[in-house]
């Protein structure tokens, strides 16, 4: 069976609102440790709902060397792939890559430290179950790599929340 697109969803969402669509069978521990991530990240998905890039909010962007044309450029880092199916959390192999975005070398090394078994989504997608025995390794190691919120940045939102 392949998975449907759904042209009608919203490509950014924030942790809370990922919880909200997608998260009403996670246990309160996990959905505690994924709001932990809220502050710093963002979740975007391109064509699938229940695929979603981990971001930094403010879109930072790294140095990377453009191996085609042998040039220098800048990205934006994955920090992770969530997918949710059937009311379970998984964590990618790997996350969308393009001319705009690369993959954190973190996604690597938790997927490769992940016990679970892999699980081949509608065959595009290799991902290992989370649960309350992984969740804080995941959410842990995401946070040692994903950068802090800029003092810029936590002005802009405290003028929001007044």
């Amino acid at each position: 069976m392949m998975m449907r697109k759904n042209y009608n969803m919203k490509k950014t969402i924030s942790m809370k609102q990922f919880i909200v669509e997608l998260g009403q069978d996670l246990s309160e521990h996990e959905k505690q440790r994924l709001l932990e991530l809220g502050e710093r990240c963002i979740l975007t998905r391109k064509d699938y709902n229940y695929v979603l890039d981990l971001k930094h909010v403010e879109h930072l962007k790294y140095e990377c060397n453009n191996k085609a044309e042998n040039e220098a450029c800048k990205k934006e880092y994955t920090y992770g792939q969530f997918v949710v199916k059937d009311g379970v959390l998984y964590f990618s192999e790997h996350c969308i890559e393009s001319k705009d975005v690369m993959q954190n070398e973190t996604v690597n090394k938790i997927y490769s430290s992940l016990n679970e078994e892999e699980t081949s989504i509608e065959d595009e997608i290799k991902a290992k179950p989370l649960d309350d025995t992984n969740i804080d390794f995941v959410i842990d190691s995401i946070l040692e790599v994903c950068p802090e919120v800029s003092a810029e940045h936590l002005a802009i939102i405290a003028r929001y929340n007044k």
